[in-house]
């Protein structure tokens, strides 16, 4: 489904608060929280505050002398707002404080024009200039985190060296008297959370995991699979409570939030972890929030060595919608279902609820069907996979490819279909199958000779009985026959045959760019479509050009993806619909989402639709004249025009999806966006650690994670000292150095399986450190690898060594 400009929302400028843009520079500073032990009654700590903010800003030169431009926009507190230089090397723009003070550390966000080399200087008199820092990037835009830790009046950004041929480009200068609190980093972030001090729960070998009452098996047997890896404790699932040290996931009617089904309670305690809600989602959810509150090394495929503690705290959370989605296009380019099953994966410990599969389009039909015993116009139905099942996108009209190689083919047999809905039920997912129609139907067309008749687009060829095989982008071209009679039948059969397959209450009919359709046909095809799906007791789902039809009375739901809003309102208003928001410039995945991306559309959002699109919108006032309690949720688009299998799809998905996540799932009030990436910063480890090929957004301060293992060796032998490291940001070589307790120091090189290339949609994967260095005498050493990312505190991660 190639989506054409539409309308678009207007998008207010986002205002960047102090204490927001605080909770996320703390996180780019932090070490991951799980390791340490906090928890009894907490005082809150004061906001740290940005010092930049009274003072004044000057600068050495602006671009074309405007005030648009201009110094003071450094420290306005608005990151819509920027200084930018002239188009020369030698600039600088600092910030004069009211006095002099003790500063804690500076962030200088980058919206584009980055300096590729610049030095941060500190001043008492604004004439003698001390350098804290000197630092080379190769990436932008971007945010730089500096730790200053001394009294000043001016700070100033010198710069050497521009990105490009244009001046240097500042939105914040932000100055801060001290760290901001440390953050549980939990993304979507919960409704209530009160933390507490003293030590923590840790997980221990001999620890089980009770599951109480009916429904608790499932969470609990969800959590003991996930951390039996990394820890390689056999974590028992028993049915009762008893001892301590237990994680318990309880399960029963009255249990955790009132009137939430999806809701739970956390408590972790040093003696217990309990898990409450009153459905096995609920239970689920309160897993996945448990999952975040362990180090990030929980998510190692392979057992590793790490402190397995959680912080003490007490969490009440649930939704504040219903439908938190993700769309994956298998029509144009096909996924097998074990790349569906690591979709679902990822996806489910951010709460994703819905899995919405577009099984059909112009290019590709992926599921496979029976012909019934009762078949009056003789359709060979498994001609659907046979024939259409062996085709997908290829190229454009032009002739080029479309993508990296031509668009997979395959298709789901029944069985497997089966096995995906299971699969997703396991992780708390409703599918919800999509068959588009009247439009979007070449597939179908070139399958099914029934089908082609006078009113169907286009006409097959002369000699032909069905239309070609067509892989181009191009929509809007193809129809369905609102006069031939085995169009209804056919539709009916297909419902039919997939309402059966399918245990959750939405079969999606599409609906859209039938532009080749007359609005008389459309509205009479798409009325007998829904009304099909409400007779097998299903609710119809449909794109919001359906709003305009007569959809069943209060059982219908549309899908808002750009357009009429207000026909939107009215379907609600005059049929009881529920609406599903997937706003093209705000959920639309395969939009670039970096200028530095070669590939994806942009006529979404007029250029790229950044994360921040993504997270910055709120659907309960999307849609003008309805109510927040008419939202069913949002939804992830993912359509598969040029993207090609697994890892192309998680590197455009993510971490919008995960913006989409909090989007549908917290508190509008609770939701800042400079707050959102400093939680997202510790996420990335963990995505790092699970294989997921995510994009390194610039503006999120990603966190470098460092983990050693222990380890005995020969006396003579190289010793094999070994770290994994995770460092989502890290661009070209990756150094480190390993100091021993000897007090020999060495500098390693970090090797990688998969280093990040923008260009060929890659992040990078897990690096590895390795000393080799042979002791001769035996003995116990202790070797402790540092890391100093750009912006952010060292990391250091010892191991001990046994030589014997």
């Amino acid at each position: 489904m190639s989506r054409p400009p539409g309308p678009r929302p207007p998008m207010g400028r986002r205002r960047c608060t102090a204490a927001a843009a605080a909770a996320a520079l703390a996180l780019a500073l932090a070490y991951p929280l799980a390791a340490t032990a906090p928890a009894a009654a907490r005082a809150p700590a004061a906001d740290p505050v940005n010092l930049a903010l009274a003072g004044t800003a000057s600068a050495s030169s602006v671009e074309l002398d405007r005030d648009s431009f201009a110094a003071p926009l450094v420290n306005d507190g608005d990151t819509g707002t920027r200084w930018s230089s002239k188009y020369e090397d030698d600039t600088w723009v600092q910030v004069e404080l009211p006095a002099a003070a003790k500063i804690d550390h500076v962030t200088l966000v980058w919206p584009n024009a980055c300096a590729r080399d610049f030095a941060l200087q500190t001043s008492a008199d604004g004439a003698a200039w001390t350098t804290v820092t000197r630092s080379q990037h190769d990436t932008c835009p971007r945010t730089d985190t500096i730790e200053v830790g001394a009294t000043a009046k001016f700070v100033r950004m010198q710069g050497y060296k521009r990105w490009a041929s244009y001046g240097y480009s500042i939105s914040e200068f932000q100055i801060w008297d001290r760290p901001a609190p440390r953050s549980l980093g939990l993304v979507p972030k919960p409704v209530s959370v009160a933390e507490a001090d003293g030590p923590g729960y840790r997980l221990a070998p001999s620890a089980s995991i009770a599951a109480i009452g009916s429904g608790a098996q499932a969470p609990a047997g969800y959590l003991a699979k996930m951390l039996r890896p990394s820890t390689g404790y056999a974590l028992p699932v028993v049915a009762a409570q008893k001892g301590s040290g237990q994680i318990i996931v309880r399960v029963g009617s009255g249990l955790g939030p009132a009137g939430r089904p999806e809701g739970y309670a956390l408590k972790t305690r040093p003696a217990a972890v309990t898990i409450e809600a009153s459905t096995a989602n609920g239970a689920l959810n309160g897993v996945q929030t448990l999952r975040q509150l362990f180090p990030q090394w929980v998510e190692s495929p392979a057992r590793v060595q790490a402190d397995w503690t959680v912080p003490q705290v007490e969490i009440t959370d649930y939704p504040r919608f219903a439908h938190r989605g993700m769309m994956l296009d298998v029509a144009r380019s096909f996924y097998p279902v074990d790349e569906v099953e690591r979709y679902i994966d990822a996806a489910a410990q951010f709460k994703i609820n819905r899995l919405h599969l577009h099984l059909s389009d112009d290019q590709g039909w992926r599921i496979a069907l029976d012909s019934p015993a009762d078949n009056p116009s003789g359709i060979d139905y498994p001609r659907l996979t046979s024939v259409s099942g062996r085709t997908a996108m290829t190229y454009d009209g032009s002739g080029r490819l479309m993508g990296t190689e031509l668009g997979v083919t395959g298709f789901y047999t029944k069985a497997d279909y089966r096995e995906i809905v299971r699969y997703a039920a396991a992780s708390g997912m409703t599918v919800v199958p999509e068959i588009d129609m009247p439009g979007h139907t070449n597939a179908a067309l070139h399958a099914i000779p029934q089908l082609n008749s006078a009113g169907s687009k286009p006409a097959p060829k002369p000699g032909e009985t069905t239309v070609p095989a067509n892989g181009t982008p191009n929509v809007g071209y193809s129809s369905f026959d609102a006069a031939n009679p085995v169009t209804y039948e056919f539709t009916k059969q297909v419902l039919t045959q997939i309402a059966a397959l399918t245990p959750g209450p939405y079969l999606h009919i599409g609906g859209d760019e039938s532009h080749s359709t007359s609005h008389a046909d459309y509205t009479a095809m798409v009325d007998a479509f829904t009304g099909q799906v409400n007779a097998l007791g299903k609710t119809a789902v449909g794109w919001n050009e359906t709003a305009g039809t007569s959809l069943p009375q209060g059982n219908a739901v549309v899908q808002y993806w750009t357009g009429d809003t207000a026909a939107v309102a009215g379907a609600v208003t005059a049929r009881g619909a529920k609406v599903i928001l997937s706003p093209a410039p705000n959920a639309y995945v395969p939009q670039k989402q970096d200028s530095r991306q070669p590939q994806g559309g942009t006529w979404a959002c007029g250029g790229p639709c950044g994360l921040d699109r993504h997270y910055g919108w709120d659907p309960g006032t999307y849609i003008p004249g309805i109510s927040e309690q008419s939202v069913l949720g949002v939804e992830s688009a993912l359509w598969g025009e040029f993207i090609r299998r697994l890892p192309q799809a998680e590197y455009f998905g993510y971490p919008r999806l995960i913006a989409t996540a909090e989007v549908g799932w917290t508190p509008q009030a609770r939701r800042d966006y400079t707050d959102f990436t400093g939680r997202l910063a510790a996420v990335g480890g963990r995505l790092t650690l699970q294989g997921v090929n995510f994009f390194p957004t610039a503006d999120v301060p990603w966190r470098t994670g460092a983990l050693g293992a222990d380890r005995t060796v020969r006396a003579g032998s190289p010793a094999g000292a070994t770290w994994t490291v995770t460092a989502p940001a890290a661009t070209g070589t990756v150094t480190g150095t390993v100091t021993w307790s000897d007090g020999v120091t060495e500098d390693v090189a970090l090797a990688t399986g998969r280093a990040a290339s923008i260009p060929d949609m890659r992040g990078n994967g897990t690096f590895t450190a390795v000393s080799n260095r042979t002791f001769t005498a035996p003995g116990t050493y202790t070797a402790t690898l540092t890391l100093r990312p750009s912006g952010q505190a060292p990391v250091e991660a010892p191991l001990t060594l046994t030589v014997s």
